[in-house]
This record gives structure tokens, C-alpha cells and sequence, in this order.
């Protein structure tokens, strides 16, 4: 796959699609999330018309991973500074999870660039649940290594349906999560993002047409938290799809039918 030198860094992408084909979306992977995570996605988007860039975060993947720890707005220069490379402006913008925090941050640093703005399965700011969660994944992972922790992550991340209706999934799912390679110091430099992201005071700084999404049995970022964040978020739309906290891989098809319907309508 290429890759560009921006930021100080080097990151590994994918665009997908030609450039003359329409709208571009771009998409940022979550938590310990290489751009593997997006395949349930890429070929709806592809098939409805849009190109489609997304890349390994700085600590993930073939990007390079360098000392943190990092934040969600170096994430989110990581982000412009890719884009600007390749020559994309006027795009549409999703995220999830620790993704959608970073979202965030460009939304309020670059909002020149964004068509749309989708936020899935995030927060505005971690509530002491999230904090006492995410400092026992902190724990894990220097004590037990990232494998055991992503073995953790997957019961959170999925439903009780999912594991009892499709168990061959669930351990495929599990599997994959955690044999990705990342280094404890890299996972812990991402980690950093999720416990320190804050916008609660500047949401209103955000103007692109947005979307908040949600899944609807999401427990590892409680559904309360997402809704909390399209109430603080002026003008935005809330919608919610069957499964939990990676309900993009659990629920792909209602997942990638809200996203591309939001989409849609205001590139329209």
C-alpha cells in the first residue's frame, strides 16, 4: 500500500475508488484499529458511488508508531496533513470510537474541509466509568500484554445475541483483535487519546452538517454517552443500529445503510 511522509511521520493508506467517481469520504479507524477494520464498509461505499480514503493511525499497522503519548488533536493534524498531501478537500468525514473523537478535533480545526461529519459509537468526554475501564486496560496490557487486553475488549465490544447466534463470528472477531500486532508503548500512546479527549466546551464550534450513530446495546462507550454528545452537538442528527460497541462489523448492513443515507442527503 503507499504511504506519505506527513507530520513528521509516515502513514500508511488506502484510497479506493476513482477520482473522478464522486463524493470522498474519509474514515478513522478506532482504538488498536488498523484500516482493515473499515472492509464490512469500503465495498458499500464503493458501490454507492464514493471514493474512499482511510489510513493506519500513527501506533497502528504499517504507520509508523512513535513516542507518545498521543492526543485525538495530533491525531487529527495526522489527518489533515494526509489529506492535504493527496489533494482532497470538501469531503465527507466519519469516525468511530476513538476515531470519532478525533473526528472531532478536525471538525473544529479544519471545518473548510467537511461536507459532513459522522460520529459513531463516541464521546464528547470519558465519564468516570469509561476512565475506571480504560485504567484497567492500561493495567492489562503492561502486566498480561495488548492480546489479552483486545481478548477483554472483544467481550465489550459485542452483543450476548452475537455470541450465542454466531459464535463462529465472535471468535473470528476475537481472534483477529487480538493477534494485531502493537507494541504495549504504542497501545498505551493510543489509549491516552480516549482517556484525555475533551470538547465538552467547543462542540459548538462544529459546523458541518453531522451525525451522531449509535449502537443501540453499546457498553463499552455507553449509548447515554453518544446521545449525551448529539444533545451538546447544535443542529446535529442522531441515529441508532442493531449491536453494541462494533456494531460496524456485527450490524454492517444497517450500519453502512445510515451512514450512506446521511451521506447522501447532504452531499445533495
Amino acid at each position: 500500500m503507499p504511504t506519505a511522509h506527513v507530520n513528521g511521520i509516515t502513514l500508511n493508506y488506502r484510497l479506493d475508488g476513482e477520482e473522478n467517481s464522486g463524493e470522498t469520504i474519509v474514515l478513522i479507524n478506532g482504538l488498536a484499529d488498523d484500516l482493515a477494520s473499515w472492509d464490512f464498509q469500503v465495498p458499500a461505499l464503493l458501490e454507492a458511488g464514493f471514493r474512499v480514503l482511510r489510513f493506519d493511525n500513527r501506533g497502528i499497522g504499517d504507520s509508523d508508531k512513535p513516542a507518545g503519548p498521543y492526543t485525538s488533536l495530533r491525531m487529527a493534524e495526522d489527518a489533515k496533513a494526509l489529506v492535504d498531501s493527496l489533494g482532497i478537500s470538501d469531503f465527507h468525514l466519519m469516525g468511530v470510537s476513538m476515531g470519532g473523537m478525533i473526528a472531532q478535533e478536525y471538525a473544529i480545526a479544519f471545518p473548510e474541509d467537511l461536507k459532513s461529519l459522522t460520529l459513531g459509537c463516541t464521546y464528547a468526554k470519558p465519564d468516570a466509568f469509561c476512565l475506571t475501564m480504560f485504567a484497567m486496560w492500561a493495567d492489562l496490557a503492561t502486566g498480561l500484554g495488548v492480546p489479552f487486553v483486545m481478548r477483554d475488549v472483544a467481550l465489550w465490544a459485542f452483543t450476548g445475541p452475537f455470541f450465542e447466534e454466531r459464535p463462529e463470528d465472535a471468535a473470528e472477531f476475537a481472534e483477529a483483535m487480538a493477534s494485531l500486532p502493537m507494541t504495549v508503548e504504542a497501545y498505551l500512546s493510543q489509549l491516552n487519546v480516549i482517556q484525555t479527549h475533551d470538547t465538552v466546551d467547543r462542540l459548538a464550534r462544529i459546523t458541518a452538517p453531522t451525525l451522531v450513530l449509535a449502537g443501540e446495546e453499546d457498553i463499552l462507550i455507553p449509548v447515554r454517552l453518544s446521545a449525551q454528545l448529539q444533545s451538546d452537538l447544535p443542529g446535529s442528527s442522531w441515529a441508532t443500529v442493531p449491536g453494541g460497541h462494533a456494531c460496524l462489523w456485527e450490524s454492517p448492513d444497517p450500519f453502512n445503510h445510515s451512514f450512506i443515507e446521511f451521506v447522501t442527503r447532504t452531499a445533495n
